[in-house]
């Protein structure tokens, strides 16, 4: 395979014609958050939906614990 000559690593088949420049830098500009999930917890958890969901209801959980122990060490 031959490479182009400004990028060895860019090799002729790739074909950026039709890419637009910048499409995704505003979203990255704004910050990203990215976790690796282990491929036993992905089959229960297949999406960032039901990712963000489990989370929160995790969190619901924690506030209310929080709760709990602050009103019994007053």
């Amino acid at each position: 395979m031959k490479t182009m000559n400004n990028d060895p690593e860019m090799l002729k088949e790739y074909d950026f014609s039709k890419g637009i420049r910048g499409k995704y830098a505003k979203r990255y500009s704004d910050g990203t958050n990215v976790a690796i999930i282990d491929p036993d917890v992905s089959e229960f958890f297949p999406d960032n939906v039901s990712v963000n969901e489990a989370l929160r209801s995790l969190i619901t959980i924690i506030k209310k614990r929080e709760h709990r122990t602050s009103e019994q060490g007053s």
